[in-house]
């Protein structure tokens, strides 16, 4: 085969230098949740900078004067910034744009996702993805805990996010994703969002962005209360779904005419 371009990059991408990239990584961390320190031990070698939003102290309260505080935890940079309102469910806006690596890991601190799986999802991005994100449903991916209702409840916004984007992944309520910096106002999120993953997911269907999925192991979580909502979060997923639908997905709502009796028989004949 000849070295074309390849298939899954702009024009103006410039060729993946892995050695030089830079990756963040952005970990909400809630009131409950143990200190990130576990998380640190297990990051990997690409990580440069770790940007931990919140406390785990029990302030929910967005403190907008908060300084940034850095240290160095071994080769690593860690970024502490000031509480967040958890209980909205606001996503921290303030930690994607306080990052400064050429690509952006967001995971959650209540330790159900694996530092030692970063690196799977900065492949892809090399690769010439833009957003990239883990599933519990594919091949290699698993779960320690999903109630029957919130599955049922992910199945069908599974089916309304494959009629109206014309896409089919497999795992939307996830919050294990990266993508590139760049694309950080792209999916800018709003107050009283719902967890990490499918606003961000949401987004990245409604600016056509080139998603992949890779396979992720939740883990049992080993702190902190769960912050799962199913009925709210699936009704404001939903709403979202809907809101933000490309103006093309009408036709594939459309039910599929079947032919007539007549069309049948001239086919046969």
């Amino acid at each position: 085969m000849g070295k074309g371009p390849h298939p899954l990059r702009r024009s103006t991408d410039h060729p993946p230098e892995a050695a030089g990239r830079t990756a963040s990584v952005v970990v909400p961390v809630r009131p409950g949740d143990r200190d990130a320190g576990w998380l640190l031990d297990q990051i990997p070698a690409a990580v440069r900078e770790v940007v931990l939003v919140g406390s785990a102290s029990g302030a929910t309260e967005i403190d907008t004067g908060a300084e940034t505080r850095a240290t160095v935890h071994g080769a690593v940079t860690v970024r502490r910034l000031g509480p967040w309102n958890c209980e909205a469910g606001d996503i921290p806006h303030a930690g994607l744009l306080a990052a400064t690596g050429e690509h952006i890991v967001l995971m959650g601190a209540d330790g159900t996702m694996s530092p030692k799986e970063i690196p799977h999802y900065l492949h892809y991005l090399d690769s010439g993805y833009d957003f990239v994100k883990g599933s519990r449903f594919i091949a290699g991916g698993d779960f320690a805990d999903y109630p029957l209702l919130r599955r049922l409840g992910h199945s069908a916004l599974l089916r309304v996010a494959r009629q109206l984007y014309g896409q089919h992944l497999t795992d939307l309520w996830y919050g294990f994703c990266a993508f590139r910096r760049g694309f950080v106002d792209l999916l800018e999120l709003r107050e009283g969002g719902v967890e990490l993953g499918p606003e961000l997911v949401t987004h990245a269907l409604h600016y056509g962005l080139r998603i992949a999925e890779v396979p992720s192991l939740e883990l049992p979580r080993h702190h902190g209360p769960s912050h799962a909502r199913t009925v709210h979060d699936g009704a404001r997923i939903l709403g979202r779904l809907l809101d933000e639908r490309p103006h093309n997905a009408l036709h594939r709502l459309a039910p599929t005419p079947r032919p007539g009796k007549h069309a049948e028989q001239a086919r046969g004949a």
